[in-house]
């Protein structure tokens, strides 16, 4: 992992493009500053900023866009109570669709960047990666087939800014960064704050409770530790019509999460440091509902004696996320070295409840008893495991040209995956294939001991990164690195990029790249039968693990790396300190791109149909690199401090365009003329328009005495998805309008200390527009797209610091 360079803390607010200047209120600014001031003085007049290892710098002048956004403000007064919403409705080249009827992708909120997959963004804390989720979205309008990072196990009041790169940069950080990268710096400063706070739906259901705690002490004169702790309980919503079975809205969590940050100075010149945090995860998502007494569901799913008038199956996860960094900076000579050991471990196991085994409760009404089986069930679950080790080192040389920064380092990474199967009870056929009552828990059948996995992996990387300026206007960056995996082999990745300051006021900058990513293992080796509704009917599907019997049979080649180009070009206007433009065009390739193919069964792959049936499933799907994209877009940011009838008002924009096309399906040999089910017009739409194409956010902070108010505008583009039936059965699209959504809140300073918040979200009410519940995904009549389907809600605030 390499080095961040340090820059001035006073150039911090300019950068975002300079939309950070609204993202962060004056008092707030002071409070941080003061904050910081009792810190070391090297840490008074440094950050950190991704994307480069240069000592010393400006943030005018970086040669790639680096979004810098202050979270210290919104986790003070904000609307959102966690990170991936937060942003989402800041960032707008940031995405994170809180999602419903998508089994467990409905306890994760995975986020992306630019409309490409949750995979292909990389994450750090502090400058160190940090590792994926066990979980692979298999259901849900998106990140479909992908892996992701947990932003929501990092607590708000813990984290001082968020840096997003929004450019390819695996050669400087390894897999993964296709996208992008962000990275989430905490807090160090000392001084103790506290939030509580409370939010509900303007219906009256999804109440949130949210206490949170941040305290840093100093370590003597030589270092300082900072200590969270959140608790955070969100109540379920529901938008299903009031005679429906199904329960449609946010699941229902309770999370404790504990954080430690800081550093100890073990010479004059070295520090050690250390982040470690922990979070549970109590979450509570509802499956499909399953009919009662005259429907189709008894005895294939349901047990008259049980549940006569149906029920609503819940898939519960306990997730538990741990991560820690222990590290060493010194100088050894005229070089930078910095010594890393990063732990990242997530585990989620599933209890399935208000369930049954209709197969059980079949066989006991066939032997005499009233039909009935157990109703909650272990359904087994996973967890994945990474440990990466850094050694990297940098120099500056300001005698070469206008000054010369050389690094390079080394990592090396091992992951593990595993697959735990649940009680046989949660998976087994009690009455015999076709007799009576369906296999498994109802809404989530147990993982099988077949399923069971423990797959590991290790990947040894080097890289060389220059950054040189050629003149006091002309600076250029150059990075190589090499990576090798135990499992598939190895690849190179380059990346340059320059800038050129055309006027004072005006820089100009370029990047060109080569990136990758690696197929995570819980893509290779992710393995699960489960039951599906499609167009209201169930239907079990198995989704084979790469190189297993089934994907061997069908032809389904080795997983292998995805591989991408990546071009950026862009300028910056700061005319005054008040004023601040950037824009910035972009263009990602992605070859031999992962994704979960279409669904194959007895009709549309007839070879299969024998095996699929000694495997009592209706259909069969899998991982394969099977298409090329192209992602072109634009990123626009403009902000404006000023004064309106003698007070303060900042104003920003924020604007990203972005369209990813499939521009070749790669059908292997075994699937010739299949190329139609390993991608359907509906996993098409997914891969292209699982986001929306366009977003936006006009903000406005206006501050008069002790009262601060924050309007947002937050516009969503069009979206089309695709359905079940199809085009070609002459079943349109779903095609799902722009929507704009209004956040507004008041902030009242009651003193230097203490804030009161209140406010709402999406004041207006607006929702996604109305399609055929019987084509949708979560099989209501709209998916979660653009910003959910809950409607407007409020809350209220309480910071305080002692």
């Amino acid at each position: 992992m390499p080095t961040l360079t340090t820059l001035r803390k006073a150039v911090l607010i300019s950068l975002y493009g300079s939309a950070a200047l609204a993202l962060s209120s004056p008092a707030a600014q002071a409070q941080n500053q003061g904050g910081e001031a009792a810190a070391t003085q090297s840490e008074l007049q440094t950050v950190s900023v991704v994307g480069s290892r240069r000592v010393a710098s400006s943030a005018t002048d970086t040669m790639v866009p680096v979004d810098i956004i202050p979270i210290s403000k919104v986790s003070e007064q904000g609307g959102q109570f966690d990170l991936a919403q937060t942003l989402q409705y800041i960032s707008p080249s940031f995405n994170s669709t809180r999602q419903t009827g998508a089994d467990g992708a409905d306890l994760i909120d995975s986020a992306a960047l630019r409309g490409l997959g949750s995979d292909q963004t990389l994450v750090l804390v502090n400058g160190k990666r940090r590792h994926t989720t066990a979980l692979v979205n298999l259901f849900g309008a998106r990140n479909r087939g992908n892996t992701g990072t947990d932003m929501n196990a990092i607590p708000l009041l813990a984290i001082k800014n968020v840096q997003v790169l929004r450019d390819g940069a695996a050669a400087q950080y390894g897999s993964d960064a296709i996208a992008g990268v962000i990275d989430i710096e905490l807090k160090k400063s000392l001084g103790c704050e506290a939030v509580a706070g409370y939010s509900q739906y303007g219906v009256g259901d999804g109440k949130n409770y949210l206490t949170s705690a941040y305290c840093g002490i100093a370590l003597g004169d030589k270092g300082t530790l900072a200590i969270t702790g959140e608790y955070l309980d969100r109540g379920r919503s529901n938008r299903a019509d009031a005679d429906s079975l199904r329960i449609i809205g946010d699941t229902k969590t309770q999370n404790q999460t504990l954080y430690l940050n800081g550093d100890y100075a073990t010479s004059g010149t070295g520090k050690l440091y250390f982040t470690a945090g922990a979070q549970t995860r109590d979450a509570s998502s509802a499956a499909f509902g399953r009919g009662g007494i005259g429907s189709d569901d008894i005895p294939s799913r349901n047990s008259a004696a049980m549940y006569p008038d149906g029920f609503v199956p819940f898939i519960n996860g306990k997730i538990d996320d741990r991560y820690a960094i222990l590290g060493h900076r010194s100088q050894i000579g005229d070089w930078h070295a910095d010594f890393s050991q990063t732990y990242g471990y997530n585990r989620m196991r599933y209890d399935i409840s208000h369930t049954l085994n209709a197969s059980i409760a079949n066989l006991d009404l066939l032997k005499g008893g009233k039909g009935v089986s157990a109703s909650n069930f272990d359904a087994g679950g996973f967890s994945f495991q990474q440990l990466t080790s850094n050694a990297d080192f940098s120099r500056y040389y300001d005698d070469i040209l206008k000054g010369l920064n050389l690094a390079f380092g080394a990592e090396y990474r091992s992951e593990e995956y595993r697959i735990m199967a649940g009680e046989p009870n949660s998976y087994i056929d009690a009455d015999g294939v076709g007799v009576g009552g369906n296999a498994g828990s109802q809404g989530f059948p147990g993982f099988q001991p077949s399923d069971a996995t423990k797959a590991k992996r290790h990947s040894i990387a080097a890289y060389v990164d220059v950054e040189l300026d050629l003149t006091e206007r002309l600076k250029t960056q150059a990075a190589v690195r090499y990576e090798k995996f135990s499992d598939f082999g190895s690849t190179v990745t380059g990346k340059l990029a320059g800038s050129y300051k055309l006027t004072p006021d005006v820089l100009l900058r370029g990047s060109a790249s080569t990136g990758f990513r690696a197929p995570s293992l819980q893509q290779v080796y992710f393995s699960s039968t489960f039951t599906d509704f499609i167009g209201g009917v169930p239907t079990d599907v198995v989704l084979a693990p790469n190189g297993g019997a089934v994907a061997n049979a069908a032809g389904i080649p080795k997983l292998k790396e995805e591989k991408s180009t990546s071009f950026t070009l862009g300028a910056t206007w700061t005319p005054t300190q008040a004023i601040s433009v950037t824009a910035d065009l972009y263009n990602i390739k992605i070859k031999d791109r992962i994704v979960l193919s279409g669904r194959f069964n007895a009709d549309n792959y007839p070879d299969l149909a024998a095996r699929l049936a000694l495997l009592g499933v209706g259909e069969a799907q899998f991982f394969v690199n099977s298409i090329d994209t192209r992602t072109r877009g634009l990123d626009l940011t403009a902000s404006h401090k000023g004064e309106f009838i003698g007070n303060k008002l900042t104003t920003f924009l924020a604007l990203n365009l972005s369209q990813t096309e499939v521009t070749k399906v790669k059908t292997p040999p075994s699937l010739a003329g299949y190329a139609d089910v390993l991608l359907s017009e509906r996993e098409r739409l997914f891969i292209e328009q699982g986001g929306p194409r366009a977003k936006s956010t006009l903000g406005f902070d206006y501050v008069t005495g002790k009262l601060e108010s924050d309007l947002r505008l937050i516009y969503f583009g069009p979206q089309t998805l695709g359905t079940f039936s199809g085009t070609a059965a002459g079943v349109p699209n779903a095609h799902y309008s722009a929507k704009a959504s209004a956040d507004l809140s008041f902030t009242y300073s009651i003193n230097t200390n203490t804030k009161l918040t209140f406010g709402g979200n999406n004041i207006f009410n607006v929702k996604p527009s109305t399609q055929n519940p019987d084509e949708t995904d979560n099989g209501f009549k709209s998916d979660s797209v653009q910003f959910g389907l809950n409607g407007a809600s409020y809350f209220g605030r309480l910071w305080v610091k002692f």
